[in-house]
Parts: C-alpha cells; sequence; structure tokens
C-alpha cells in the first residue's frame, strides 16, 4: 500500500504516505499515486483541506539514490531526473493554485524533492525530532522541487543560501526558529492539531482561500500597482459569489458564517 486516505472531519481529508512511500516517495508507482490521490482531493468539492503525513522515520525522503546510481552507469540519468521533476514540479503548481488548503505534518524526515513538497503547503507543523534537509549540495546537484523558491520566502535569502551552501540539517525547533514550519508540537499531538488547524482555514470560502494563495504569491515579484489590480480583479470576482452573500448577511445577522451551505 502506498498511502491510505481517511476523514477526520467532513471537509479534511488525511492522506498518510506508508512507511515505504515515505522512504521513497519519487520513485515509479509511488508518486503517480500520490499526485492522483492529491489532484482527486483538489477537484473534490467536498474537501477543503488536505493534511498530508508520513509514516515512521521519514516524511518524504526525495529521489531513489540507490537508482540514480544504475541510471549513471546506463545513461538513463538525464531520463529519470526529468520524469521526476516532471511530476513532482506541476504538482507544487497545482497545490499553490488551488483553494484547497493544504498542511504539512511532519512527523520525520523531509528531505530533497520531499522538502519542495512540504514547503508548497500553507501550513507545516512537525515534531521535535524532525528533520528539513536540503540534501542536493551532498549529492553535487542543484536544487530542485521549487526550494529556491520557497524557502527564501520562509526565511529569507541569506539564510536559504546559508541553508543551501552549508548542506544543512534543521530539526523542528531551529526550522521553527528559521519560520520554515510555523509549530512544533509532540509527536502524540501532530495529527490533531494539524486537523484543527485544517479545520479552521479550511472553513473559509472558496474564493476567499484561493485568492489569498494567489495574491500572496503573486506579491514579491510584482510592482504595487500591479499587486493593486490584481486585489481589485479578484475583489470583484469574490463579491459576485454566494459566499460573499453569506459573509455579509452573517455578519449582519452577528452568527458565523456557513461557506459550506
Amino acid at each position: 500500500m502506498v498511502l491510505s486516505v481517511d476523514r477526520p472531519s467532513q471537509r479534511t481529508a488525511l492522506v498518510t504516505l506508508s512507511e515505504s512511500a515515505s522512504r521513497d516517495t519519487f520513485s515509479s508507482g509511488t508518486i503517480e499515486h500520490l499526485i492522483d490521490t492529491i489532484d482527486g482531493l483538489i477537484q473534490d468539492e467536498n474537501t477543503d483541506a488536505v493534511i498530508l503525513t508520513g509514516t515512521g522515520r521519514f516524511f518524504s525522503a526525495g529521489g531513489p539514490v540507490d537508482k540514480f546510481d544504475d541510471a549513471i552507469d546506463d545513461g538513463s540519468i538525464g531520463d529519470v531526473v526529468e520524469a521526476m521533476t516532471g511530476h513532482l514540479h506541476p504538482l507544487l503548481l497545482r497545490i499553490r493554485r488551488s483553494s484547497t488548503v493544504f498542511i504539512g505534518a511532519i512527523n520525520g524526515a523531509a528531505a530533497g524533492g520531499g522538502l519542495g513538497l512540504v514547503l508548497s503547503m500553507d501550513y507545516r507543523i512537525c515534531v521535535p525530532n524532525a528533520k528539513l534537509a536540503a540534501s542536493f549540495f551532498r549529492l553535487g546537484l542543484s536544487p530542485d522541487g521549487g526550494t529556491t523558491w520557497l524557502l527564501p520566502r520562509l526565511v529569507g535569502q541569506q539564510a536559504a543560501r546559508r541553508f543551501f551552501f552549508e548542506n544543512s540539517v534543521w530539526d523542528g525547533s531551529t526550522a521553527q526558529e528559521k519560520g520554515a514550519v510555523d509549530e512544533v508540537v509532540n509527536e502524540g499531538e501532530l495529527i490533531q492539531r494539524s486537523i484543527q488547524v485544517a479545520d479552521r482555514w479550511g472553513s473559509w470560502s472558496e474564493s476567499s482561500r484561493r485568492g489569498t494563495k494567489q495574491l500572496l504569491d503573486a506579491s514579491s515579484t510584482t510592482f504595487f500597482e500591479t499587486q493593486l489590480e490584481f486585489e481589485r480583479q479578484l475583489m470583484i470576482a469574490s463579491a459576485l459569489t454566494p459566499d460573499f452573500k453569506e459573509g455579509v448577511r452573517s455578519f449582519l445577522e452577528k452568527r458565523e458564517p456557513d461557506f459550506n451551505q
């Protein structure tokens, strides 16, 4: 079994990678299954939030280094790397662009492409002995998985530069101190706390979630006037939705909004 999907609450899905899939996430068969699962949940109108976690020592350990050696010998390594990034990178874009809230429940090591996968999510919670590692320099590679775009936005350019060039490994407390994760909790609290955040963040309207994710990603690469126009367009589009009507009515009636009617 590659992974399991549970429903801890009505509109939140919990995706748990098996121990073997956590250790070897980007091998053929495993990554395709993960992509199909996440894509299905993004498209599911009854799912507002997704929690992703691993099993055992790893959250997601990245590419299969042992298979890289064979591919180097037979001359297929270029095709292998192209296939891996061809799977992972479009998935990261869909995660960032969707209205679905993604929570990374980091139970262990997130390395290489696995680091990029968890950094692409909207909120990250980890246990104290979790490990965040790039690992690319150790293999003589440049980074991928969106890590050079995602990590600097969380921790700053120079901290990201040091992380890569020093081949650093951050534990939970260091990752939180740097800004790469949002919370550190005990192992027994990891999933329950992730569900709490997923339920809360997923309860907002679809247009609020999607628009905010898009606006925040655009904000560091656009001029101020461009960002203002982007905000204006999304605000107008949001104002035409039933969710805005519910928000206004609930405000006037002094009750909590229900955007899942």
